[in-house]
């Protein structure tokens, strides 16, 4: 979304979009940051209009320190940018939600959300992103007798292992529980999630192809 790709057409947009936000009595909105590709809440900051715009022309998140009544771009002393994707405004025009590509961690304490603490268990739109990332941390770190680095290690057997899990998929649609068919159906996610990290392809790729068929 940097200023110089951006048409007419965008532009108006933006301009439009700016004009529709309702900025409390201090000219802020506040802003939730979730990372475009997992869906994952990343962070709750403020923005007033200048930020705003200053985030749609450069294509990096900018907010409004309340604290230091100063404007700033996040990740500008860490490097841990937020690249915006897509800006949404709630439907009384007082909330932003902006859909971001995360560089590094978001939080200033190193982890990857703001959102760390408390948290009882896992929601479930949570589950493969988790999952890609330790497949890469496996990639990384080699740890000696990983299943996982092990398929990494022998795309012969990956390939058999997700023709082998699709095939329990389709008997356990066919005859078995409900319960069986989740387990199975997750067997063929975790084997299809390394197949596809062999050849270096996000997951997230394939949920950007499903946006692409149904435009």
């Amino acid at each position: 979304m940097a200023a110089t790709t951006r048409g007419g057409d965008s532009a108006r947009a933006d301009s439009a979009l700016v004009d529709s936000v309702v900025f409390d009595e201090r000219g802020l909105v506040p802003c939730i940051v979730q990372d475009w590709s997992s869906g994952e809440v990343l962070m709750l900051a403020y923005m007033n209009r200048e930020a705003l715009e200053r985030t749609l022309a450069s294509g990096e998140v900018h907010f409004w320190s309340r604290s230091r009544q100063a404007l700033w771009r996040k990740g500008e002393t860490s490097g841990n940018v937020l690249r915006l994707r897509d800006l949404r405004l709630d439907c009384d025009g007082d909330a932003l939600l902006a859909l971001a590509e995360p560089v590094g961690p978001t939080c200033h304490t190193g982890k990857r959300t703001c959102f760390h603490r408390g948290g009882r268990q896992p929601a479930p739109h949570e589950a493969l992103p988790a999952l890609e990332r330790v497949i890469a941390e496996r990639a990384s770190s080699r740890a000696e007798g990983s299943y996982t680095v092990q398929l990494l290690a022998d795309p012969e057997l990956a390939r058999a292992k997700v023709s082998e899990e699709a095939e329990e998929v389709v008997r356990a649609a066919a005859s078995e529980s409900e319960r069986r068919l989740a387990e199975e159906a997750a067997d063929l996610l975790y084997h299809l999630a390394v197949l596809m990290a062999q050849r270096n392809v996000p997951l997230g790729a394939a949920f950007e192809e499903l946006n692409a068929r149904r435009r």
